[in-house]
């Protein structure tokens, strides 16, 4: 099956004709009238209006629906990662499904209010025979990231020199080439990062949002557009790269401040929302993980201008479950060696006959050592303050074990775990790290007093899996030897040997 995204096939049932048109019923409205209608209409029946949208319900969002109702055009402020994209994509939801075209209308004129005079030609000639198309609402959404190679003529538009000497004469709008702007006519037409568009350029869109027409090549066009703008930014004292001009900022409706999740739980369900998670995290493991994001954006040697974006915490839950998958790959390679010729990573093989390829352990479970990786792998994702050049993983892992200690009296808080430090009296310690089975681990430890309490804080349940239980135990030991209650040492293959305190 295609990976593509098909073009929504209009219903039969809807009309063909202008003349049908008009016998349906049908009635023009603006883009603005046409959000603002059916976004009553959702608050009415109590209906998702921003679907996918996490952690703005009581600040972000009741802006938009003002501005949407005000029929204003707006600005989302705000520092990386946190939404404003995804935001501004789910505006396109609260479109009409369908609305009629005039058929080969490149600014996708409404049978009912042309605004080219070729168009207005055609309708009045062509009466109620007049072909209708129609439009899904996915095809009615324009987006440009701004660059600074964007020109006038990629939004705006431009003279085409073919057109010309084809006879047309200068100002005659049949010799523009339209832009991405207009094209998204009855629409919603987005720019991301607009400081980033160089302020010659930024100037082009202010008749755009004021007086809604356009001028190309030093003539004038009026043509009425109909659409909603909407911008992203960063905040002015961040990005050094740019600025939105004055006269364009006050053409804006709204400006509207964006942040990132203001509680544990929001980052949490933000993360279980949007990380693609190839093994089982357990719930603990996300915890730590939304705790280390929330602590790295707070930290003192991380440049609060830039933000920690929440791709941050959403991309280290999708590498522990890597390393959990790559773990459980590896020991079913040590435990069923691979036949000639086959592969046991799942990737190409000419020779590998992807039925004999052993299957990889369903008991990949991520644990707490796992996310000791991410320290390194994700370090470019934060810029740290000009000071700590050098320092990078080491302020990480000194965050995220913060973070795992708070987690460990979050959740464990109160529970009797002498079970868990009788382990390791008289010698003993317990083996772990990121190549150690589940079994071996649960072997070391035998029966715990206190465990099944431990699992039941941790939401495992009555009948864990192995790599459920290993994670939950490994959990426990970490959170022992934050809390300084037990040794613990690695060695130098790279295990981890928790301990007696010396």
């Amino acid at each position: 099956m295609s990976d593509f995204p098909v073009t929504p096939v209009p219903p039969a049932e809807l009309p063909g004709t202008l003349g049908a048109l008009r016998a349906a019923g049908h009635r023009y409205r603006t883009v603005k009238q046409e959000l603002r209608d059916n976004l009553l209409a959702r608050m009415r029946n109590g209906g998702p209006r921003f679907a996918g949208i996490v952690g703005y319900d009581d600040t972000v969002l009741p802006e938009v629906e003002r501005a949407l109702l005000a029929g204003h055009d707006m600005v989302l402020l705000g520092e990386r990662g946190q939404g404003k994209t995804r935001l501004i994509r789910s505006l396109v939801t609260l479109l009409d499904e369908w609305t009629p075209v005039i058929v080969g209308s490149v600014l996708n004129e409404h049978p009912l209010h042309p605004i080219t005079p070729a168009s207005r030609a055609l309708v009045a000639e062509a009466g109620d025979d007049l072909p209708v198309g129609w439009l899904h609402r996915s095809m009615r959404y324009g987006e440009k990231l701004a660059t600074p190679d964007t020109s006038v003529g990629d939004l705006i538009g431009d003279v085409d020199p073919i057109r010309l000497a084809q006879g047309r004469t200068l100002g005659d709008p049949e010799t523009i080439h339209f832009g991405l702007v207009p094209r998204t006519n009855r629409g919603i037409f987005a720019v991301n990062e607009l400081p980033d568009l160089a302020e010659r350029i930024q100037v082009a869109l202010l008749n755009v949002l004021e007086e809604r027409d356009i001028q190309v090549r030093g003539y004038q066009l009026r043509l009425p557009l109909d659409l909603l703008l909407v911008a992203s930014a960063n905040p002015e004292d961040y990005t050094n790269r740019g600025r939105i001009i004055t006269p364009l900022k006050d053409r804006f409706g709204a400006e509207i401040r964006t942040h990132y999740p203001t509680e544990l739980e929001l980052e949490l369900a933000l993360i279980r929302q949007e990380a693609h998670l190839v093994a089982e995290v357990p719930e603990h493991v996300l915890e730590v993980l939304a705790r280390f994001a929330r602590a790295v954006r707070e930290s003192p040697s991380v440049d609060p201008r830039s933000g920690v974006s929440a791709r941050f915490a959403i991309a280290a839950a999708e590498t522990v479950a890597a390393a959990a998958l790559r773990r459980a790959s590896l020991l079913a390679a040590l435990a069923e060696p691979a036949a000639e010729g086959e592969v046991l990573t799942g990737g190409p093989s000419a020779t590998a006959d992807v039925n004999k390829v052993p299957f990889l352990s369903p008991d990949a479970v991520a644990r707490v050592g796992d996310a000791v990786s991410v320290t390194s792998t994700l370090r470019g994702k934060v810029e740290f303050e000009s000071g700590e050049d050098g320092r990078e993983i080491e302020i990480l892992g000194h965050l995220l074990r913060t973070a795992t200690a708070e987690t460990f009296r979050a959740r464990l808080a109160g529970l009797d775990l002498s079970g868990f430090t009788a382990l390791v009296e008289d010698g003993k310690a317990i083996e772990t790290g990121e190549l150690v089975p589940a079994v071996d681990l649960l072997g070391q430890v035998g029966t715990v007093p206190g465990l099944a309490k431990v699992l039941d804080r941790l939401g495992v349940g009555d009948a864990p899996s192995p790599g459920q239980a290993a994670a939950a135990i490994e959990f426990v030991l970490e959170g022992l030897h934050l809390s300084r209650r037990l040794g613990k040492d690695v060695t130098d293959s790279g295990r981890t040997r928790y301990g007696g305190r010396d």
